[in-house]
């Protein structure tokens, strides 16, 4: 039987990832021609779409941002030991959050005091949502995949409810709040860059954009440059030893869960704040859940979470015009690169790594794992 190889940090990270990728475009390639399409033409239409226009790269960036909130939320998780998949129902909590404060206050308030108030509120309703799971576990032993899946449903049913019996604009027979007066706005990017003279088509790209590379550095700072990230990621890693080393686990479980909601009910920002400007029933679409592949594409690092979010985001939005530009493409086809990618990035995350250790041994390096 072969031993487990280790690699550098940033062969893990960024090399192995990036072959895997190559992988499965060549998986794909194989596929598309099968059922009919040249593999070329449709990569070359899919990097068009996503990155060949403004446009493109506004709807791109905007989807990368709501992929690095939700990636972000499953590393910390993990880094604590947890296996978060409720990172759905804490957006949805983040998204209700915002709006609250929106509703209530967006009409007497300016937007330097409203829009930080907005942040607070999603973080703080996505944290609450994803703590109470993490008590369960630390306390009760309650499962955390098991009771953040649950916590999925209630947050969609709870949004739904109130929604349809409170927050539900009046004639409006769509279930929906009223429109959020303008201090709860967040200024979309093609807005500042007319203020700078440049002209950039209108998209949902917004300044939610900036917050997500802030989280981003923030998590990556906090886990590997502070004595709570080396503690929580300690606690992960071995929660005995934490204990005996004088770490208390319980506590961390808790805490790890409730960064972890915060950064998912941020999704909230992007989506309510940033895009729509008003609660929705389905504003989360299912990002939730794919934060899990990002998370694992990028080897749950914070730079590899920005890549994976971006490759996300190009196939989300490549893949929306590939629909339009090829006659009989539909986004199955697209959701079926995507699935190749998760299958060979995350499930099969190490099938390629004895190969590139060879590689990294013959040139001068490489340990086998102890």
């Amino acid at each position: 039987m072969s031993q487990p190889v280790e690699l550098p940090r940033w062969m893990d990270v960024l090399v192995l990832p990036a072959l895997n990728l190559v992988i499965a475009l060549a998986v794909a390639g194989v596929v598309v021609a099968i059922v009919g399409f040249e593999p070329l033409e449709v990569l070359r239409l899919l990097i068009r779409g996503a990155f060949g226009t403004p446009s493109g790269i506004g709807y791109t960036l905007y989807y990368t941002t709501t992929f690095i909130f939700t990636g972000l939320a499953v590393a910390v998780a993990f880094h604590g030991g947890l296996f978060n998949i409720g990172g759905e129902g804490q957006a949805i909590m983040g998204g209700l959050g915002a709006g609250l404060v929106a509703l209530a206050w967006s009409a007497h308030l300016p937007a330097w005091a409203m829009l930080p108030l907005m942040v607070l509120a999603a973080a703080l309703f996505g944290a609450f949502w994803a703590a109470v799971p993490g008590a369960l576990q630390a306390w009760r032993g309650s499962h955390i995949v098991i009771t953040t899946i649950m916590f999925n449903f209630i947050a969609a049913a709870l949004l739904g409810y109130l929604l349809v019996n409170t927050l539900k604009a009046p004639g409006n027979m769509n279930p929906e709040s009223a429109a959020f007066a303008a201090s709860a706005r967040l200024p979309g990017v093609h807005e500042l860059l007319a203020a700078l003279g440049i002209a950039w088509p209108r998209t949902p790209l917004n300044l939610s954009f900036v917050l997500a590379l802030l989280a981003a550095l923030a998590v990556y700072l906090g886990l590997w440059k502070s004595r709570p990230g080396y503690s929580l990621r300690a606690t992960g890693f071995s929660p005995d030893a934490a204990l005996y080393a004088g770490i208390e686990p319980k506590r961390l479980i808790v805490v790890a869960m409730a960064l972890s909601g915060a950064l998912a009910g941020m999704v909230g920002i992007n989506e309510i704040a940033g895009v729509h400007g008003r609660l929705l029933p389905d504003f989360v679409a299912g990002a939730g859940f794919a934060g899990i592949a990002v998370s694992l594409i990028g080897r749950n690092h914070p730079l590899g979470i920005v890549l994976a979010a971006l490759l996300f985001g190009a196939l989300y939005q490549g893949g929306a015009e590939l629909a339009f530009e090829l006659n009989g493409f539909s986004r199955d086809m697209v959701f079926m690169l995507q699935g190749l990618i998760v299958l060979f990035a995350g499930a099969m995350a190490h099938v390629a790594a004895p190969f590139l250790y060879r590689l990294w041994k013959a040139g001068g390096g490489g340990k086998l794992a102890t």
